[in-house]
């Protein structure tokens, strides 16, 4: 058979890592597509001489790929939405299949993009965009293709891992935390899009859509970032038996599909509490096989180039999967309606009678208590008061029920400044 020709766009990290995994394991690929697959034209900005491009055809024009009639599929490893939206509708005018690592292109067009493909019999490849080396898109597109999924949690953003995982393990501020991610090339100069949540949520959207048929829309997930933790909430969360994780969660509702980014405490003694660093995991629940956990290094050269190649294989199989399309009648429940149980730490002046109303409030908004740590040693000094964090963990309740328990214990005169709290997720088969 001819081989599948490729047009890559990029030649930045995850480009590079295109071409060398390509050039480097050339026969196996061969053997497992049924042909071999060429790189026959190379198109970026910046020209990379010391990358050996063997005997493709370079060009500093992206649209020169889109161009070249020997190109069969277009692969996009750029990054930057609007040229990627370009290049996208450009190969589907010329009736070239799509790979992409831009999980925000999907995210966030995918919705009108994707069917413009499925209309002109284009098939798009995105396995990179979650989760780098973790087959996550295919395991919910084909391994669990005859399940219905319960509910997906996963730590898909490295950056906000490693910085909780310094956190947890050496004490270090969030400040402290992200500063040595730059300096090792974990996060950006402007961490924002990481830190935020911003990152996890794009990715959220992708895997919710294959799961739960979720349109491919990001603004619809609940997107809160880790910068506001501190030591001391990972402290306290580890004596009440947890760890705290930044995770995207999507689960299914008798009232529809909870789609959030958050921090969030789960118990210690889950896998998914014990991945450290800059790794990703994504536990998926589903009915016929319960929970499954899905590991591995979310991003890099070699991880996402694998997941690229890996879809390149599916097209020169021809066994490209449709991508995703969201039925009408699903609905994506608002933050205020998501039930989940709450940490909750309230700096509150050293007195007697704070606890109770502040368990007063709480028990007219129908909220249970579970537990409360309140330690003589950790009172503190502020405007000449002394003051002590009262650390509840609650039962579970509406986020509209504990947004108005907050206000009302925010408005105490003993309540010297905001309330942390962070939601609590059991992440067993029946969370």
């Amino acid at each position: 058979m001819e081989p599948l020709r490729v047009g890559l766009c990029g030649l930045g990290t995850v480009g590079r890592g295109v071409v060398e995994l390509l050039a480097r394991n050339a026969d196996r690929i061969a053997h497992q597509a049924g042909r071999g697959i060429e790189v026959v034209r190379v198109a970026s900005r910046t020209p990379r001489p010391a990358v050996d491009l063997g005997k493709a055809v370079f060009t500093t024009q992206i649209m020169d790929v889109v161009d070249d009639p020997s190109v069969d599929v277009v692969v996009e490893t750029m990054g930057d939405v609007a040229a990627s939206r370009r290049l996208f509708e450009g190969a589907v005018a010329a009736r070239k299949h799509f790979v992409t690592a831009n999980k925000a292109l999907i995210a966030t067009a995918g919705g009108e993009l994707l069917p413009q493909a499925a209309r002109a019999g284009v098939a798009v490849g995105f396995e990179a965009a979650v989760a780098g080396g973790i087959p996550i898109v295919k395991t919910l597109r084909e391994g669990l293709a005859g399940n219905n999924v319960q509910w997906i949690a996963g730590i898909i953003n490295g950056t906000s891992n490693f910085i909780l995982t310094a956190m947890a393990s050496e004490g270090r501020s969030f400040a402290d935390a992200l500063a040595d991610a730059q300096a090792r090339g974990y996060a950006e100069a402007d961490p924002a899009f990481d830190v935020q949540g911003i990152d996890a949520a794009h990715k959220l959207t992708i895997l919710a859509a294959l799961a739960f048929d979720t349109p491919l829309d990001a603004r619809v997930v609940y997107a809160e970032g880790v910068d506001r933790l501190t030591p001391e909430d990972i402290e306290y969360a580890h004596a009440l038996g947890y760890r705290v994780k930044h995770l995207g969660i999507a689960r299914r509702t008798s009232d529809g599909v909870e789609l959030r980014v958050h921090p969030t405490l789960i118990p210690e003694e889950r896998l998914l509490a014990k991945v450290d660093g800059v790794m990703n995991a994504v536990v998926v629940n589903s009915d016929a096989v319960g929970s499954s956990l899905y590991y591995g290094p979310g991003a890099g050269a070699q991880p996402t180039a694998s997941a690229i190649v890996s879809d390149l294989i599916d097209l020169a199989r021809g066994n490209a999967v449709e991508a995703p399309a969201p039925r009408g009648d699903v609905c994506c429940l608002p933050m205020s309606a998501v039930e989940t149980a709450y940490y909750l730490r309230i700096p509150s002046v050293d007195q007697p009678g704070v606890l109770a109303k502040v368990a007063q409030i709480l028990s007219v908004n129908a909220i249970s208590i579970e537990a409360v740590i309140q330690r003589e040693h950790a009172v503190r000094q502020d405007a000449g008061r002394a003051w002590v964090p009262v650390i509840i963990l609650t039962h579970r309740v509406k986020e509209a029920a504990m947004d108005a328990a907050v206000s009302a214990i925010e408005a105490l005169d003993e309540v010297i400044d905001r309330v942390t709290r962070i939601r609590v997720e059991p992440l067993d088969d029946h969370a």
